[in-house]
């Protein structure tokens, strides 16, 4: 069965796209930012396996998974983990640009670093979950969408560069999703949050299955998924 690397299985899309392949029998090693939270995965998806690194801190990932047993094998890596903090520029403190930044981008950067190796031998896939921001940026939006901007890059640079390695690489966007975080956003920008409104997890986790499990002749480069209502 194929091993899959999930960031960000704890809800949302993450834990939608852990609960369809571990339905299916596929192996999972799931990131967690801690063992209190390894502990919950793998009570929650029982087989898995975990891996704990903070991804908020991403200089520390290499030293985190120095201590721990790495996977002999991966088939892919799906970068679903993200944070959002809204804001206009002129009230966006460094911190904040910062949190946004390492999460989002730099952190899946060095995640997809340390697995290449693993990624490579296997003929892996590689995907990233963007957002609709990655692709315009609005107002109150800048932190985030630069970072979301930023993993774009990152997905175009890393697809041509291990093209030759036989590594997909596929990007995703979706548009607003029912998940926490569309909570959060909600309450940030003063709006009443209506889950019913926007896309179910479930929906894009099964865009990004589509996406893993497209025959070797073809790749999805860019898929964009958004609301049917």
């Amino acid at each position: 069965m194929p091993t899959h690397l999930i960031t960000g299985a704890g809800s949302g899309i993450g834990a939608s796209v852990a609960r369809l392949l571990h339905e299916r029998g596929d192996d999972l090693v799931l990131l967690a930012r801690d063992a209190g939270r390894a502990k919950e995965l793998t009570a929650r998806y029982p087989g898995s396996r975990t891996l704990v690194a903070d991804l908020a801190d991403p200089d520390r990932i290499s030293w985190a998974f120095s201590h721990q047993p790495m996977p002999d094998r991966l088939d892919s890596l799906l970068h679903v983990a993200g944070v959002v903090d809204l804001g206009p520029v002129a009230e966006l403190r460094p911190r904040t640009w910062h949190q946004q930044l390492n999460t989002n981008l730099v952190a899946p950067a060095e995640l997809t670093r340390l697995m290449l190796p693993q990624l490579r031998a296997s003929r892996g896939h590689v995907v990233f979950v963007n957002s609709g921001a990655g692709l315009r940026a609005r107002a109150q939006w800048s932190a985030y969408a630069a970072s979301k901007h930023g993993l774009k890059a990152l997905a175009d640079s890393l697809r041509e560069e291990e093209h030759g390695n036989g590594v997909r690489v596929t990007s995703v966007y979706p548009g607003r999703t029912a998940t926490p975080m569309q909570a959060k956003v909600h309450s940030q920008e003063g709006k009443e949050y209506e889950p019913s409104r926007w896309i179910s997890p479930d929906s894009v986790a099964t865009a990004i299955l589509t996406a893993i499990d497209l025959p070797r002749d073809a790749e999805i480069n860019d898929l964009t998924v958004r609301p049917g209502r």
